[in-house]
């Protein structure tokens, strides 16, 4: 099947589950691939300025569903690391070499996961506004303007985060004024995928809040390939905090903080990171 953002799949896995994936431009072989995870909650369709970063470039775009959303198939009790496989079994399916890997908010540790899991295929890796492993300590969600869901995953896991999930609402303080800005303008598809997830799958956001919460199967150090961490000093979602426990596991990345972006006016440097990824794979 295919629209204006390229083509989507639907991957058999080896375990019987079904992962949706989407092309942006599957006639570029050969070319630079850059495999996107997408935040929480989303479906995992292709969001037009990263397209639009991608066709500048010269990109090889992909995405896919993470287990829960959109078409792929639930994964209840999946772990971060999980992702590692998964998307070696899309990168299979669609003849993809080596890739970099980028993910933004909860894609973040899905991308970190590839990254450290699959050190032979991924060789660069970008993360926008990504959460960091648990510590265990209340500080950890310090700054979260709604860190209710992530509380009660911690507490109760999967029983807990899904009955909370039926009463929640969203907080509009979760974002600032340069957020809602990027919303109206060049990042409304996002934002209307957001909530379009969040009505249609819950169990999507469900099961990455557990996971976040839970060991990730990996630890960051094992993740070698160059990697660049964005964060926004304003975010009330993923607070700066976040940003300086992941790159204290990761010496060697590269950190561009910009102090006056929440966590999606930070998104306007995914087309500079897709650069700095192609310019390293």
């Amino acid at each position: 099947m295919a629209d204006d953002l390229g083509s989507t799949h639907d991957i058999r896995l080896r375990d019987g589950r079904t992962l949706r994936a989407y092309d942006a431009s599957p006639a570029r072989t050969g070319r630079t691939a850059v495999v996107w995870h997408h935040g929480s909650p989303q479906s995992g369709v292709l969001i037009e300025p990263l397209v639009a970063a991608a066709e500048a470039l010269d990109v090889r775009l992909v995405s896919y569903a993470r287990p829960g959303y959109g078409g792929s198939t639930p994964a209840p009790g999946r772990d971060v690391a999980a992702a590692a496989d998964d998307v070696a079994q899309l990168a299979d399916a669609l003849g993809l070499g080596p890739l970099a890997v980028m993910g933004a908010s909860g894609g973040g540790p899905h991308a970190l996961a590839c990254a450290a899991l699959l050190p032979g295929r991924v060789v660069a890796v970008a993360c926008l506004a990504a959460i960091a492993p648990p510590t265990g300590r209340d500080d950890w969600y310090t700054g979260m303007a709604s860190p209710e869901g992530l509380r009660a995953a911690a507490a109760g896991g999967r029983e807990a985060r899904a009955r909370h999930e039926e009463e929640a609402e969203f907080d509009p303080s979760s974002f600032t004024e340069a957020d809602w800005a990027a919303l109206a303008g060049p990042w409304a598809s996002l934002g209307e995928d957001a909530a379009h997830a969040g009505e249609a799958w819950p169990g999507g956001l469900v099961d990455d809040d557990v996971a976040f919460t839970r060991p990730w199967g990996f630890d960051l150090a094992q993740v070698m390939a160059p990697a660049l961490l964005v964060q926004g000093g304003r975010d009330r979602v993923v607070p700066a905090a976040h940003l300086e426990l992941v790159a204290a596991s990761l010496p060697g990345a590269e950190v561009w903080r910009r102090p006056d972006d929440g966590h999606i006016s930070v998104l306007d440097a995914c087309a500079d990171a897709m650069a700095w990824l192609v310019a390293r794979a």
